[in-house]
């Protein structure tokens, strides 16, 4: 009873079953006017994906949100961690993209690829297959550190990576 008890009241049952609360009064209690954005978020071509996509992000963060204090025994090593690997993956795919015939393009966006964290597989399947792994650590490492140094810094420096290895543009 008490396994019961702990699954009916778990944050992702208790998020989801929310969820339908709130959708049941406003389709109720809302006019259609003011619902035809969450009409169109849920049923446009694609929009379906997005919605389970922001819950999914929503119920992450909480998990996250619930060992936030571990982050301080870690600090220094998890951005150290969420930097330099990947550069060094990006280094690789740079180096394997030209080694494969790819272009200036195609090693950059390879090394970038290489370079970026699973943002959204990754984080539940480790909570799968490690059970006792603290989700903080991987989400924080993956979204807060190495997406955004990615997306400011990494693909510069991946494309300066692949010219230094090489890579052309094919133009020439």
């Amino acid at each position: 009873m008490e396994a019961l008890y702990e699954v009916v009241t778990g944050q992702s049952i208790m998020l989801m079953g929310g969820l339908l609360i709130i959708g049941f009064i406003s389709t109720y209690i809302m006019p259609e006017k003011s619902f035809q954005p969450f009409h169109d978020f849920f049923y446009s071509k694609g929009m379906l994906f997005r919605g389970g996509l922001c819950i999914f992000l929503l119920e992450m963060g909480l998990v996250a949100g619930e060992r936030l204090g571990d982050l301080k025994k870690v600090g220094v090593f998890l951005v150290a961690f969420g930097i330099l690997l990947p550069i060094a993956h990006g280094f690789l795919g740079a180096l394997l993209g030209h080694m494969a015939g790819l272009n200036l393009g195609g090693c950059t966006v390879f090394a970038a690829i290489v370079s970026s964290a699973s943002y959204i597989a990754a984080p539940p399947a480790v909570r799968l297959t490690l059970p006792d792994a603290n989700p903080t650590l991987s989400i924080t490492a993956s979204l807060a550190i190495t997406f955004p140094f990615n997306i400011a810094f990494g693909i510069p420096l991946y494309y300066e990576m692949a010219k230094m290895i090489g890579a052309t543009n094919g133009t020439g």
